[in-house]
């Protein structure tokens, strides 16, 4: 069981629009006993299985004494299969879709899951989390994305275009444009690419993970012991980015970037469509300051649901997307964690 998780072995993996994984597998880590009700909890854009652990304890709404847990890692996140522990170059475009395919062969497969009680997840979490709910219809009784979007709007495109373009400026490439074939070049990064490059990364990226309050009110000298700004964005953003694989974070990026649950049967494009699906009760949870994904772009998911399905809390914080991120204030994680509490309480099982 390396680094704390199991990995389990999907064989080649064809993907949704044509290529094929080699030997692919998917790392995942469970939490308590498999005959209590299951819940799945994917992994975000970046982070590590051990990164969702914040939000499982016995004090908590994911109580592993009550529920079996369920933590899968995104492919390219270094645990699944990923440009940085495979030989696979160039490595295959990857969609949501391919991802939750992946998830559901571990779940009915190896774990012998037939039924979750609730899909949860932030940021890329919260779009698997729709994935799931338009994907598998059926298999599950409760959806509560939080900080995320069904469908990646343009505005955050342009978001992502910006830190793949500060990435790649580091071996003086340019995007290929939104959703390109960026991730299917073969690139070999020395060290000082590598460092200009996810510095660069974590620069641009440090504008949008919090919100103008938070920095207006430097909230980061408390939270995170910074001592001024400069410190904080080279100790946290820049930190942050030379801790991961450039590889890797283009391999995810298109991921998010093509993110769009209307792009499978039977909605063939039809995003209101794709809403109208979805069965199992669904809780979105938009932060009121995330700068990716606003309360605005939340509000036309739950518009466009079947009535009674769908509802909208935003959470009351200035922490931007980081609302619902590893916790480094704890009033956020504990208005999630009542949210989480009421519905799996609440919610009507689905099979």
């Amino acid at each position: 069981m390396p680094g704390g998780y199991s990995t389990f072995k999907l064989g080649d993996f064809t993907l949704q629009y044509g290529d094929t994984i080699p030997e692919a597998w998917i790392a995942y880590k469970t939490y308590g006993s498999s005959s209590n009700p299951a819940i799945l909890y994917p992994t975000w854009y970046t982070g590590l299985i051990s990164d969702n652990e914040w939000l499982i304890g016995d004090d908590k709404a994911l109580n592993p004494s009550k529920y079996f847990i369920i933590i899968t890692a995104l492919f390219g996140n270094g645990e699944s299969i990923s440009p940085s522990n495979s030989s696979i170059a160039p490595f295959p475009k990857v969609t949501f879709y391919d991802n939750v395919r992946a998830q559901h062969q571990l779940l009915t497969t190896h774990l012998k899951i037939t039924h979750l009680r609730m899909v949860t997840g932030w940021s890329m979490g919260a779009a698997q989390t729709f994935q799931w709910a338009t994907q598998y219809r059926d298999f599950l009784d409760i959806a509560v994305p939080f900080c995320g979007s069904s469908k990646t709007s343009l505005h955050n495109q342009v978001m992502l275009e910006g830190v793949r373009s500060a990435l790649l400026a580091g071996k003086s490439k340019s995007s290929a444009g939104v959703a390109s074939g960026d991730a299917h070049e073969v690139r070999k990064w020395t060290e000082h690419e590598k460092t200009v490059g996810l510095k660069a990364f974590g620069r641009v990226y440090a504008g949008w993970g919090f919100s103008q309050t938070f920095y207006r009110q430097k909230v980061y000298e408390k939270a995170y012991d910074a001592p001024d700004l400069e410190s904080f964005m080279k100790n946290f953003w820049e930190a942050w980015g030379l801790s991961k694989d450039p590889e890797n974070l283009l391999t995810m990026l298109h991921t998010w970037e093509a993110g769009d649950v209307s792009q499978q049967e039977p909605y063939n494009g039809d995003f209101e469509k794709a809403m109208r699906g979805i069965k199992a009760k669904t809780l979105v949870l938009p932060s009121k300051t995330d700068l990716y994904f606003p309360p605005e772009d939340s509000e036309i998911e739950v518009q466009n649901m079947t009535p009674g399905v769908g509802e909208m809390d935003v959470f009351p914080s200035i922490w931007g997307h980081w609302a619902g991120g590893p916790p480094g204030n704890m009033d956020d994680a504990k208005w999630l964690d009542e949210r989480l509490a009421k519905l799996l309480d609440e919610a009507p099982k689905l099979g």
